[in-house]
This record gives C-alpha cells, structure tokens and sequence, in this order.
C-alpha cells in the first residue's frame, strides 16, 4: 500500500515544494525576519499536503477518464502508471486525495487563527485550484498555462513568506513571479508528449491548441522573462547583487532551448529535455536561495 500512495501522491516530484518553502524561507531570513522552526515545518507540511493533493486528484481523475491508458509514459510526463497497474486502488487514491486536501485546509485555518486571515486570500483560491485542474482548467489554454504557475508561485512561495515574515514585500513578489514563470514552464513542456491523449479526452491545453513548436517559443519567452525579473529586481534593489549567483543556471538553458525546438514535433525524443527542465526549475531558484545566504540578513 506505501508504493501504491508513493506512486500516486508522485513522491519523486515532491522536491519542488521543498525548494519553495525553503526559497520563502530563505528570503523571510535574508529580509531580517526570524524564523520559527515550528512554524517553518507546519508550512512545509501544508505544502506538501497540497501538492499531493493535486497530484492524487490528477492520478484519480485521469485514471477515470481513461487518459492513463492513453499515454505514452515518460519519467517527467504521463502520469505514474499506478492505478493502470492496480486499478483497485483508485478509491484509495481518492482518499489521499482528500485526506492531504483536508490536512491542508486544516493546517490553513489553524495558521490563519495563530496570525491573521490575510493569507487566506490566496489559500481559499488554491484550495479550488488544486480541486478543478485537472477536471476543469485543463479545457482553457491560458488558465491551464499559469494556474500551476500560480500554485507555486503565487499561492505556495509568497504564501509561505507572507506566514513566516508576517507581511509581503517587493523581493518576496519578485521571487514569486520567478517560480510562477518556471513552474508554468515545467508542466507545459511535460505536455508535449500528451498531446495526441489529451485531445481525445476533451483537454485544450497551448501544444493541443498552438501547437508543440509555438508553445516552445512560448516556453522561451517565459524563461527569459524570469531571468528579465531577476535582473531588473537586482538593478531596483529589490535583490542583493548576490541573486546573480542564478545566472550559473543559464548553461542548462543553453542546452535545453536547442534540443526543444529540434524535437519540438518529437516528442519521444524530447525525454532528456523534460529532464533537464526539471532540473532548471530545481537549480536556478536554489542558486538564488544560496545568492541570498551569501547576502546574509539585511
């Protein structure tokens, strides 16, 4: 049953939220807040809870519609293959579902009671983001383009800085733009490979609309938008001089942009692009993270 619930709360991708909460953190520190270990860890436990949540939700939803037995599987796209395996699981798949989605609204509201209701403002609406993606915003290509950004970005980054500082400021937005923009590139390049599957199950994300070599340049756009942010906000003020220390991460673009469009229309060779995808979206906010260490406390 633990491989089951690893399988399906996708255990392997869990990762990304650690480096969001420790990114919020990590600015909260940087900005002169003190950080409650207690505090800290109940945020990260509402993050993940969250993110499996969406994860659940997204095995159990596909599985019913039959899209999971439509897709070529890759290590980064496709799903886990669980419930295709063990079809009997689905209803514990549901429960985990729920269950991290209750943990999460419980976690939130036990937050907002210790602080203030401020935050919920962005908890309410992630509560029915992680519910209606993959039911519903998967038919609107632009909502289906930013929401997961938005998840990340917006709703787990500058909602767990605005709990561990007790308020919001410019670089905390900063930063949050700048995982909204690569969040929303990861899962839009793990469409590539799914885009003859989800056609036939009514989804309408941009490479089923656009089509795969259109949402590439997209995909470029939003990448050098967020190196744009990073630079601006350093040039303002908003970041020590130190958040250069993210450009290191600009050699795995170079490897990554000419293999994209190369294989933008074969997808069965774009595995090691979706690969190194994710490992941008680990790499460059963890360099910043250690550009603000380096910075220290302002």
């Amino acid at each position: 049953m633990f491989k089951v619930l690893c399988g399906v709360a996708r255990a392997n991708f869990l990762s990304l939220t650690l480096v969001c909460i420790a990114l919020a953190a990590t600015a909260s520190w940087q900005a002169g807040h003190t950080l409650s270990p207690m505090l800290l860890l109940l945020v990260a436990v509402v993050s993940l809870a969250a993110h499996i949540s969406v994860n659940a939700f997204n095995e159990y939803f596909d599985f019913k519609s039959g899209l999971d037995f439509l897709t070529q599987r890759t290590p980064f796209s496709g799903g886990s293959g669980t419930l295709v395996n063990q079809p009997e699981a689905s209803q514990l798949a549901l429960l985990l579902a729920i269950g991290s989605l209750l943990l999460l609204i419980s976690g939130g509201l036990y937050l907002s009671y210790q602080l203030n209701w401020q935050p919920l403002l962005i908890g309410i609406p992630g509560v029915l983001l992680i519910y209606g993606y993959t039911q519903y915003i998967n038919r609107w290509p632009l909502l289906c383009l930013l929401a997961p950004g938005i998840g990340f970005g917006i709703f787990m980054t500058l909602g767990a800085y605005w709990v561990l500082a007790g308020s919001l400021s410019a670089s905390a937005w900063v930063l949050a733009f700048i995982m909204m923009l690569l969040v929303s590139n990861l899962l839009l390049l793990n469409q590539f490979p799914d885009v003859e599957a989800d056609k036939q199950v009514g989804r309408r994300h941009l490479p089923i609309v656009i089509g795969r070599r259109h949402s590439a340049s997209v995909y470029s756009l939003l990448l050098l938008l967020s190196y744009l942010i990073l630079i601006l906000a350093i040039v303002a003020g908003y970041l020590p001089w130190h958040s250069l220390l993210a450009l290191l991460s600009l050699p795995l673009v170079a490897r990554l942009l000419p293999g994209l469009f190369r294989y933008a229309d074969k997808p069965e060779q774009l595995t090691p692009y979706l690969g190194l995808n994710v490992l941008l979206c680990h790499v460059y906010p963890l360099l910043l993270l250690a550009g603000l260490i380096w910075a220290g406390p302002a």
